[in-house]
């Protein structure tokens, strides 16, 4: 084989490399370019400097009849949308009833058992993602608390689970649930114990206390659920982006751009920015509305 025939298939091996990594292109159109150093390596190699790198460009196949972008973008979305859905409301309903008596305990306390609980729960504000991520899988692991809990029903461990990815969702948004509660208990007071006499502190949080900061509760829904529909490291190391299983609506805007496919990604990123500001504007409301009540 001649020097020209030789580079050649060199050309042709690296393409077919190429085109084997990036199914999504050619499913759904873009462009990929070989990588320049093992190219211009091999073609060195072959006395041929000049071939630098090869574009390849993949034809965007025709959708099917009547079908829309839109359509496309919604099918492969709608599972992974209806399972965030459920990963945030579940999620919700745990920090409240996690958060609730947590917040309230942390406000009465005085002690040093207390201020290091409260600094624990605050750890997911400071700690990326990822670190806090790889924490709760070695925990949720084999050989961690996670693994004991799993074998109860036959399994091995709770990572790469729904399990999982809700303790994890739990754990990160916490501090954003107790820390606001904690500073309506804290405004409140003793004053419910001290107007209920001898009844029980725990009659008195039910009567008086907790009405007092039902808004301060429905706040802190708002932030907990809104917080896990946007969350992205902790499931991503804790579930794995499992298709169906662990996967949440945040993890297609990092798959769309690394298919170069921008309009897909602007759509899901769009969505979700329109999602936050309904959320803050919401919490804009509930303040504003206490502001009028005096509360």
């Amino acid at each position: 084989m001649n020097r020209s025939g030789a580079a050649t298939g060199v050309v042709d091996e690296a393409c077919d490399a190429a085109l084997a990594r990036t199914n999504e292109a050619r499913e759904f159109g873009g462009r990929h370019e070989l990588p320049r150093d093992q190219l211009a390596i091999r073609a060195t190699a072959l006395r041929e400097p000049h071939v630098q790198a090869i574009t390849v460009r993949i034809r965007r196949p025709a959708l099917p009849g009547g079908l829309t972008q839109m359509d496309v973008v919604w099918a492969e979305i709608s599972q992974s949308l209806a399972l965030t859905i459920e990963l945030a409301s579940l999620t919700t309903v745990i920090l409240l009833l996690i958060g609730v008596p947590l917040a309230w305990w942390l406000a009465r306390s005085k002690t040093f058992a207390g201020e290091a609980v409260a600094t624990l729960i605050a750890l997911p504000l400071v700690l990326p993602p990822t670190a806090l991520g790889f924490c709760v899988l070695v925990l949720l692991g084999p050989h961690g608390p996670g693994g004991v809990l799993a074998s109860f029903w036959g399994e091995r461990t709770l990572a790469f689970t729904f399990a999982g990815i809700v303790v994890g969702s739990v754990l990160s948004a916490l501090p954003l649930v107790v820390q606001p509660i904690r500073n309506a208990f804290v405004a409140i007071g003793d004053f419910p114990l001290e107007t209920t006499g001898r009844v029980s502190p725990l009659y008195a949080f039910i009567a008086i206390t907790a009405p007092l900061a039902r808004l301060e509760f429905v706040k802190a829904a708002v932030v907990g659920f809104s917080h896990t529909i946007g969350t992205f490291g902790v499931v991503m190391m804790i579930g794995g982006n499992i298709p169906g299983r662990t996967k949440v609506l945040s993890a297609y805007v990092v798959d769309y751009v690394q298919a170069s496919r921008w309009r897909e990604a602007s759509v899901v990123a769009g969505g979700m920015v329109m999602f936050a500001f309904a959320t803050i504007f919401t919490l804009a409301l509930i303040d504003r509305h206490c502001a009028r009540r005096g509360t």
